[in-house]
Formats: structure tokens, C-alpha cells, sequence
């Protein structure tokens, strides 16, 4: 029988892992927006998946597995049918002298075990598993889209083998690309017209990666049937067209941004898949340790005041933003956003779609929104100086202000908030921290193993003052990289993770920022302070086997250059 809410209450007050006062209000959260409560406490970060996961293990009685940790054989993953294992959230992982083991997400639907008995003559032995490691697991172990692809034509040449060239199965082929996709959660889909085929790509970890290619005659087919899923214009094939459109998927409906452009071979879409299940990400999930974690709940906690999360394009800064949200989204709070354009909703949060055609810009729906009786506001991004200037007078009269700004480090956007007219001793009494990030692939951790790099590489590749700092002077320097599986591409890659930089507006930095001291004298005093910069995250990930050099020097090159 699964667990109670007044049991887990139980188990996570005895292990001292939540107050009281915590739990009931992500109870009382969970209640009022339909969400599972065991997903709102790891959402509202008082609680990992994997320490959960290991208290509800003990609770059931059950050994406990971390599946992301487990190399799974395909052989005995197999052992329960793909289907069988999505609908009941059970995955065979081991096979032992002493029987095979199950990962299961619900103790109570032991008849899987049974049935696994059956078919293979072999002892069963249940193990306790989150429900997302399981689904994270699933994911990992989907068909090759390539042979789905295939398949799918050669079945339906069998089917009637005189009208395959006349009618192919388009649709079929576009939801399984789409299924694909969201299986490997990827960020886009790409299907481009080279000059004998059509070439799919995934947007995975960041970087593209060729998925599939199918024959060129499918290619226009294919791109009128996302046209008519988007409500495009199928007549149109000179001008660029952007749209939308909505899949019901087994855990969500999945919202498509889609925009086609025509280039020299013909039509290329882009489908920009916009995931809930993207965006359940905590801070603590992303990769942000302990200290900066407790300068930004400080500022979080406050009433008033502005945040900043600052970055390149594709930085993570939107999905900081939003685990933000998660954490103070409330029913005493009104929590409004205006966004271009909004990725995901936001249960009980107003969410605002900036339009410029209706003269609905972030300076004119700021402006509205600050007649709407907020105590919360989220500015998707600051792009001008009325935008800037409203966004600070919001914050300066009690309101919690959070927006996204296109600079290189924490400090920097100080001075972009001068140069877009606001007084400094409003930007000094406004901005309570300033949060730079980029995102780094992370190592798989199935093929995960050591290396040695030697310190005259280390030194050619980064300052050798910050060389210096954390690995002193050793001759050679032992890392990690993945060696490359089944479970990660042969990337040695598996999923991303956030390197921050957390610039705390202290007195001595709100001083500074009062006298327009520039960004490298903020950063330095911030640095004097404790602040650790993007590149120090990034060598402490490396040291602790998370990241590999590789991809700090991708994502920092440019800081030290």
C-alpha cells in the first residue's frame, strides 16, 4: 500500500529532514494545485529524489537502487516489455546467482514480480526506486530512431507496396520523431532538406547530434504535416512562417513552438519542445552548492528587492528563474510574469505573453502589471532602458522583482543597469543578488572513469593562478571522463549541470556600485567577500567528478581569453 501523507510526515520529521511548518506548507501547496506531495517536497527543495527514495526504501522495507548509478544489461532490461514497464513503473536491472532483480516505483504492484517469475523460471527480488529514476531510465533505454524510422516504412511497403511513393505513412512518422524527442529531452527538433535526403537532428545536453535521415521524397510531405499540426499555411513555401501546436503525450500535454524557414534545398523546420518536465529542476538539482544556495534564499525570502540571473543565450537562466517561482509560488502570494514567449505554465501564477503587435511590450505589460496588486513579479528579460526603469521602481516599492540579463558575469550587470539610465543608488538599493551561470554537460555516470592530465596541459588551457588554486602544484592531475556507453550515445555525457556565480550586493559591493566603481573592482571586493567565480565552480565540478575540463574551458573560454 503506498505510503500516507501523515506517514511520510511521520518518516521525514523523525530523520529530521523537513520542520513541520515546511512540510504543511508543501502539503497545503500540493493539495491545492493536484500535485503529488513526494514531487512537491523535491520541487520545493526541501528534500533530494535520491534521499527520498532511500527514506521510502527503508519505509516499504525494500533494498533500496539509484538506477542513474547502475549500468542496466539490454538483455535483462528487456525482460519486461517496454509498454509493461512504462504502465507499471518497474524495470528489471540485475540478474543475480540468487535471481532477478526489480526495480519497482510502487511496492504494492508486486504481481510484476510474479509474472517476471513466470516468464523466465527465475527467483524475483524487489528493489525500491524513485518514479523519475525509473522514467529517467526509460528514456535512456528507447528504440533507435533510425531502425523505428525504418521499421515504419517497411511495414507500410508490405502493407500495399504500390502507393508507398503516393501515400507514405507521414503522420505516423512525424509523432514518432516527436515521441523520440521528447523520450530523449531533447530541446529541439530540426528536420532539414539536404540534396538526397532529409536529416533529423536532436538538440541533446545543448549540442545538435544527427538522429536519422529519411528519403528526400518525404521531406515536403513532412513538413506540410507540421504545418497543418501548427495551423500554417501549406501554400506557403517563400517565406518564413512560425507557429505552435500541442501533442497529448502518456505524462503531459507537450507544447511545440515550430518556425519554418526556406533555404536552398528546400523548407527546414525547428520545433522547440517546451517540457514541463524540463523545467522540474530544483537549484540544488542544477548544481548550485551550499553557500551561493544560501545567499540566494536569502534574497528569495525577502519581500522586496530584485534578482538577477545572468548569461548567454542557453545559459539555464530561465529554468534558475523558474525554480525560484516553484519554491515561492503560494496561495497568499500573487505571482505575475510577463514572458516572451511563456515556455511553461505555472499553476497558479498569471502568466503574460508579451505581443508586440497589440503594443503589449515588457515596459507596457510591467506597467499594467503593477496595477494587478502583485507581491511577485518575473520580467522574462530586461532589454531597455524603460523596461530597466520600471522593473527597479517596482522592487523599490515592495515588490520581489526577478528578470534575466544578457551579460558575461555577475558583476558586469551592475553597470548594464547604469547604462540603461538607472541611477546607481537605485541599482544599490534594489538588487539583492546577481546570479551568472552557463550549463556544462555532465559525465556519464555508467562509464564514468579516471584520467590523468598533466599540469603543463592544465596551464596552457587556463590562468595558472587558478590552476594553481585548486590543484597547487602537482605534476600530474587525476579528473574523470566518461568513456562512452549505450546509455549516453557513446557521449561519455549524461545530462547538464549548472556552474554559478553568485554576486551578493552586500553594504561594501552596495558602496561600490554608489560610487560607479567599475565591474572589475566589484568582482575583485566580491571575490574578497567569498564569492566563487563561474571558472572556480567549474574546476571544484571537475575535481569532484561531475564535469569534465573540456567542457569548462568550453563554456569559459571567452572569461579568460
Amino acid at each position: 500500500m503506498p505510503i500516507t501523507d501523515d506517514q511520510l510526515q511521520a518518516l521525514l520529521l523523525k530523520n529530521k529532514i523537513v520542520d513541520e511548518k515546511s512540510f504543511e506548507a508543501a502539503k497545503k501547496y500540493s493539495a491545492s494545485f493536484g500535485r503529488a506531495l513526494d514531487e512537491t517536497l523535491i520541487e520545493k527543495d526541501l528534500v533530494s529524489d535520491e534521499k527520498l527514495g532511500s527514506l521510502l526504501a527503508g519505509f516499504y522495507g525494500l533494498p533500496f537502487v539509484s538506477l542513474s548509478k547502475t549500468s542496466v544489461p539490454e538483455d535483462v532490461f528487456h525482460i519486461i516489455p517496454e509498454r509493461v514497464a512504462r504502465s507499471q513503473k518497474a524495470i528489471a536491472f540485475a540478474r543475480a546467482a540468487d535471481g532477478i532483480k526489480i526495480a519497482l516505483a510502487d511496492p504494492s504492484r508486486s504481481d510484476i514480480l510474479v509474472q517476471v517469475a513466470k516468464k523466465t523460471g527465475l527467483k524475483t527480488l524487489g528493489y525500491f526506486a524513485t518514479r523519475r529514476d525509473i522514467e529517467a531510465t526509460l528514456h535512456s533505454y528507447q528504440k533507435d530512431l533510425q531502425q523505428t524510422l525504418n521499421n515504419l516504412l517497411k511495414e507500410d511497403i508490405g502493407r500495399n507496396p504500390e502507393s508507398v511513393l503516393d501515400d507514405p505513412p507521414v503522420a505516423e512518422l512525424v509523432d514518432t520523431v516527436i515521441d523520440a524527442a521528447s523520450e530523449e529531452n531533447s530541446s529541439d527538433i530540426h528536420i532539414e532538406p539536404e540534396e538526397t535526403t532529409s536529416l533529423i537532428r536532436f538538440r541533446l545536453d545543448g549540442l545538435l547530434q544527427d538522429v536519422a535521415r529519411l528519403p528526400k521524397y518525404l521531406h515536403d510531405r513532412i513538413i506540410t504535416r507540421i504545418k497543418v499540426l501548427s495551423n500554417l499555411r501549406t501554400d506557403e513555401h517563400l517565406s518564413a512562417q512560425d507557429g505552435k501546436m500541442r501533442k497529448k503525450m502518456e505524462e503531459e500535454n507537450l507544447d511545440i513552438r515550430v518556425s519554418i524557414i526556406p533555404i536552398v534545398e528546400g523548407e527546414k523546420s525547428v520545433m522547440r519542445l517546451l517540457s514541463s518536465r524540463s523545467r522540474q529542476y530544483t537549484l540544488q538539482g542544477l548544481g548550485m552548492n551550499p553557500p551561493d544556495l544560501a545567499k540566494v534564499e536569502n534574497a528569495y525570502t525577502k519581500s522586496y528587492g530584485m534578482i538577477l540571473s545572468t548569461g548567454p543565450t542557453g545559459s539555464g537562466k530561465t529554468t534558475s528563474i523558474y525554480s525560484i517561482l516553484k519554491v515561492l509560488n503560494t496561495r497568499e502570494k500573487n505571482i505575475t510574469t510577463i514572458e516572451d514567449p511563456v515556455e511553461y505554465r505555472i499553476k497558479g501564477a498569471n502568466q503574460v505573453q508579451v505581443n508586440p503587435k497589440t503594443n503589449l511590450t515588457f515596459a507596457a505589460g510591467l506597467r499594467s502589471i503593477l496595477r494587478q496588486d502583485p507581491n511577485i513579479i518575473f520580467v522574462g528579460e530586461i532589454r531597455d532602458n524603460e523596461t530597466a526603469a520600471i522593473a527597479v521602481n517596482a522592487a523599490l516599492t515592495g515588490h520581489l522583482v526577478l528578470s534575466t540579463l544578457h551579460t558575461n558575469d555577475a558583476a558586469t550587470a551592475i553597470p548594464r543597469l547604469t547604462d540603461m539610465q538607472v541611477e546607481p543608488f537605485l541599482v544599490a538599493s534594489t538588487l539583492s543578488v546577481v546570479i551568472a551561470q552557463r550549463l556544462v554537460r555532465q559525465i556519464c555516470p555508467t562509464c564514468r572513469q579516471e584520467a590523468v592530465v598533466e599540469y603543463e596541459q592544465l596551464i596552457r588551457d587556463f590562468p595558472e593562478e587558478i590552476i594553481k588554486k585548486h590543484f597547487k602544484n602537482q605534476k600530474s592531475v587525476p579528473v574523470f571522463r566518461g568513456r562512452g556507453c549505450k546509455l549516453c550515445r557513446l557521449s561519455g555525457y549524461l545530462g547538464r549541470l549548472g556552474l554559478f556565480e553568485v554576486l551578493e550586493v552586500t553594504p561594501q559591493i552596495r558602496k561600490l556600485i554608489f560610487e560607479r566603481r567599475d565591474s572589475d573592482i566589484i568582482t575583485k571586493a566580491a571575490i574578497e567577500e567569498g564569492m566563487q567565480t563561474i571558472l572556480d565552480d567549474g574546476l571544484t565540478k571537475v575535481i569532484a567528478g561531475r564535469t569534465t575540463l573540456e567542457e569548462v574551458r568550453r563554456v569559459t573560454k571567452a572569461e579568460f581569453l
